[in-house]
């Protein structure tokens, strides 16, 4: 499948995998450290992930792709060490969860409402910042299912890199069709 690079930390070689897995593989002797799945929503089938990680500090981070297949995107942190998760930021709230309230319509678009994070984001280590872009809402291309802005979908975050602690967003595109 698709591979878009990886991330490197000293002996340590990071990348994700079209099925969704994050893999830490020895930098010299390839062997394999340890394979943890990104998605754990049940057996949808429609998670991937293509763009290389980006460490920062003990942490490696990866987003997700599948946005035009009703997933519910996220980002996440894991353990450069072991590849236990330590956070997750999810682009699309559950219902009454902060920022839900962009969204109105059917439940599908409020709870597999895209916003991929398919694009490797940035580190910014001056203001110990995170940036990170999403991708489009799903449905894709008829927004009558998903009135509203639709958050955090066509927007860049910023957060917090230890916590995934939002610190702020803009939305490029609000209700993007």
């Amino acid at each position: 499948g698709t591979n878009r690079g990886v991330a490197v930390l000293g002996d340590r070689v990071f990348l994700v995998t079209d099925d969704a897995h994050v893999l830490a593989l020895h930098r010299v002797t390839g062997q394999l450290l340890w394979d943890t799945p990104m998605a754990d929503e049940g057996p949808l089938g429609n998670y991937g992930s293509t763009a290389a990680p980006l460490v920062v500090n003990d942490l490696v981070i990866a987003g997700v792709a599948g946005g035009d297949m009703g997933i519910r995107g996220y980002l996440s942190a894991y353990r450069a060490t072991t590849g236990e998760r330590v956070w997750r930021f999810y682009t699309v709230p559950k219902p009454g969860e902060p920022k839900s309230e962009t969204w109105k319509g059917k439940d599908l678009a409020k709870t597999r409402g895209g916003g991929a994070t398919w694009m490797t984001g940035t580190y910014d280590p001056e203001t110990r910042t995170l940036f990170w872009g999403v991708g489009n809402p799903y449905p894709p291309m008829n927004g009558d299912e998903r009135q509203g802005d639709n958050l955090y979908t066509a927007s860049v975050l910023a957060l917090n890199p230890d916590t995934g602690d939002l610190k702020w967003y803009y939305q490029f595109t609000p209700h993007d069709t």
